[in-house]
């Protein structure tokens, strides 16, 4: 038998031969099969897992994009409807077009005013929000800066009401207004204090005195600026403590809201800055807050003032006056023949206080760009005594000041 299974060993040797050649093959195949299978897996669940990530990357940032457009759709609808529009009218002389006769008497163009009759024309327009349900309204003091002009609220739904000027702050270009109304839509104040650099801000305006609650938005770009504004009149003031943004503040943007993204009142936009894009400036709440409370509760502005004007020093002003410090403000006058650098009859006044003086420091705190004049005076009280650290004439001394009540349209 042993010998009979080596013969069909020998016999089938070839046929062995051929089956383990063609069983190793196949595994072999198989096996190549197998890996191109699995990589093929691998890379196609890799793909999926990449594609989902993405796909829940664009859809999360989609949805994060949506929902802050809505909450701005929501804050601005709210926001709106107590926004207004300040018409300003003013009875200006009847131009008249000249004939072609008039030119054969030697008319140098073709227009004349009849001085003897006038007729009520809208001169300018600016902005301004209800701070309360009866009509109280919170605009710029250089809006309603011409006594002899009229001034009309319109609302967002087009009504018009004859406005009354309760209080004016030149010094902070702040302005109360009343109209006679109730029931009225009205905007609430923030904390200024708590304004973080890139915190979005909405200004709602009436832009060019044409385009009537007009939306922009952008980011607070920075905080506690100083800046010199000016009226285009000739009248300049020192604004310190003012928000920077690249929210688009245009003409007829003055005195109107800046917002943060819940729709309460950061700032009051107030000046642009010239020959530059995206750099406008408003006045901090907290400022404006503590002005209408105070004319809302004693129908007038109480707060304690100095009774001077003044330039913050910097490196530049330094440079170009040659002054002895870094630091400080310059007592100097405005651009117009009647703002004088020390009020007659100020507190300043009375102290002795000059021209060209040098303000350093107010009860021990230096002034510069983070504490400004105006601010520290802002905080203390009507009648309080304060000490000042000045340069007057090259000497360096203390002097003291009795704040007293500021005057209305102050």
């Amino acid at each position: 038998m042993h010998k009979n299974l080596k013969t069909t060993v020998k016999n089938n040797k070839s046929t062995i031969v051929v089956s383990v050649v063609t069983s190793t093959v196949t595994i072999f195949i198989i096996i190549v099969i197998f890996i191109i299978l699995i990589s093929t897996n691998i890379i196609s669940l890799n793909t999926y897992l990449n594609n989902s990530s993405i796909s829940q990357s664009q859809k999360a940032v989609k949805t994060g994009s949506a929902a802050e457009e809505s909450q701005v759709i929501n804050t601005v609808a709210k926001a709106n409807p107590a926004v207004v529009s300040i018409i300003i009218s003013k009875d200006v002389p009847i131009v008249e077009q000249y004939s072609p006769f008039d030119y054969l008497f030697g008319v140098p163009d073709n227009t004349k005013q009849d001085q003897n009759n006038t007729e009520k024309q809208v001169i300018g327009g600016g902005s301004g929000f209800f701070v309360s349900n009866d009509g109280y309204i919170v605009t710029n003091s250089h809006v309603v800066s011409d006594s002899k002009a009229e001034y009309t609220v319109m609302t967002s739904d087009k009504k018009k009401y004859t406005a009354k000027i309760l209080a004016t702050d030149s010094t902070l270009d702040v302005a109360i207004l009343k109209i006679e109304g109730k029931d009225l839509p009205y905007l609430s104040f923030a904390d200024s204090d708590t304004i973080e650099l890139g915190q979005t801000a909405i200004a709602i305006g009436n832009v060019l005195a044409e385009y009537q609650n007009s939306i922009s938005m952008g980011i607070v770009s920075g905080l506690s600026r100083s800046i010199t504004a000016g009226d285009g009149s000739g009248s300049s003031e020192q604004l310190d403590g003012v928000i920077q943004t690249d929210a688009a503040i245009n003409p007829g943007n003055s005195g109107g809201p800046l917002l943060d993204i819940r729709g309460y009142v950061i700032g009051v936009n107030v000046a642009i800055e010239n020959g530059a894009e995206n750099i406008g400036f408003a006045l901090p709440s907290n400022m404006v807050k503590s002005i209408a409370n105070s004319v809302m509760k004693n129908g007038e502005i109480v707060r304690p003032y100095l009774g001077v004007r003044y330039t913050q020093i910097t490196d530049a002003v330094k440079k170009n006056n040659n002054l002895s410090v870094d630091y400080g403000v310059i007592i100097s006058k405005g651009d117009s023949v009647d703002s004088l650098a020390v009020i007659p009859g100020s507190p300043a006044d009375k102290a002795g206080i000059e021209e060209n003086d040098i303000i350093l420091e107010i009860d021990g705190v230096r002034l510069d760009q983070t504490n400004s004049l105006a601010a520290i005076i802002r905080q203390k009280q009507v009648g309080q005594t304060v000490t000042l650290k000045i340069i007057q004439n090259g000497e360096t001394k203390d002097i003291k000041v009795k704040l007293e009540k500021a005057p209305k349209n102050t």
